[in-house]
């Protein structure tokens, strides 16, 4: 009996945090259909979002539910993107995208995990310097290094960066340029493991111990808010 209330238990689990990996989706499809039309061939953000749903393994279905109460064929909810600043223990500048029907609820929710977690939320423009907008497209270790840098030089990526500790590798690209590289290295048979528009610092900043712990909790306690999207820092944790 113990077994299977431990199973039942982590299956429950598993599936509160698809479901909240599925709102997220639904969220960032309905602001990509709302401003750039349900075309996903016309619409790269549109098709970002919809292969980020088909990597979680969302129905396609539920997809188009949401795209076409994003374009006014179903009656839906209307979302406003919102961006905050702060800083975490140790000075790590965090970033926290969020997508919302209630700014208020929002804004208190994210302001209470930073004072929950000893930081502090900040204003416009307080961190967002230290960061880039750029295309990433991750290869697992063990990929194979030589075709994947050829590749990208030739789709015109303006970066491979290769990670000492596992030899996983990293394309980067401008944001403009993403949906080209992308397709290239697809076409090449050099499917990225992820890939994503994303915020990257120039600078990491070192934390371990207590102060690494501080950062996680923080991190963790934003991502796993419905309103939020997306959390960056410039954390660079340390055992």
């Amino acid at each position: 009996m113990g077994r299977l209330m431990a199973i039942e238990g982590r299956k429950n689990a598993q599936d509160a945090r698809r479901g909240k990996i599925f709102t997220k989706v639904v969220r960032e499809l309905t602001v990509a259909a709302r401003a750039g039309g349900s075309d996903p061939k016309a619409n790269p953000r549109l098709r970002l979002a919809m292969d980020r749903g088909l990597a979680v393994n969302m129905p396609r279905d539920a997809m188009e539910r949401a795209i076409k109460k994003a374009t006014g064929e179903l009656e839906g909810v209307s979302y406003e993107e919102i961006r905050y600043e702060g800083y975490a223990p140790g000075g790590v500048a965090v970033i926290v995208d969020c997508m919302t029907d209630n700014k208020v609820r929002t804004v208190a929710d994210v302001r209470h995990a930073f004072s929950k977690c000893g930081g502090n939320l900040g204003t416009d423009g307080s961190v967002s310097f230290m960061f880039r907008k750029l295309g990433v497209l991750s290869y697992l270790p063990g990929s194979d290094q030589d075709a994947i840098e050829s590749a990208a030089i030739e789709a015109g990526a303006d970066d491979i960066v290769v990670y000492p500790d596992d030899k996983s590798i990293d394309v980067l690209t401008s944001p403009d340029s993403f949906e080209t590289v992308k397709q290239a290295m697809e076409a090449a048979g050099l499917k990225p493991e992820h890939a994503e528009v994303s915020l990257r610092a120039d600078n990491d900043i070192a934390v371990s111990g207590e102060t690494a712990q501080a950062v996680l909790k923080l991190i963790n306690m934003l991502e796993d808010m419905d309103d939020v999207q997306n959390v960056y820092s410039n954390a660079d944790v340390t055992e």
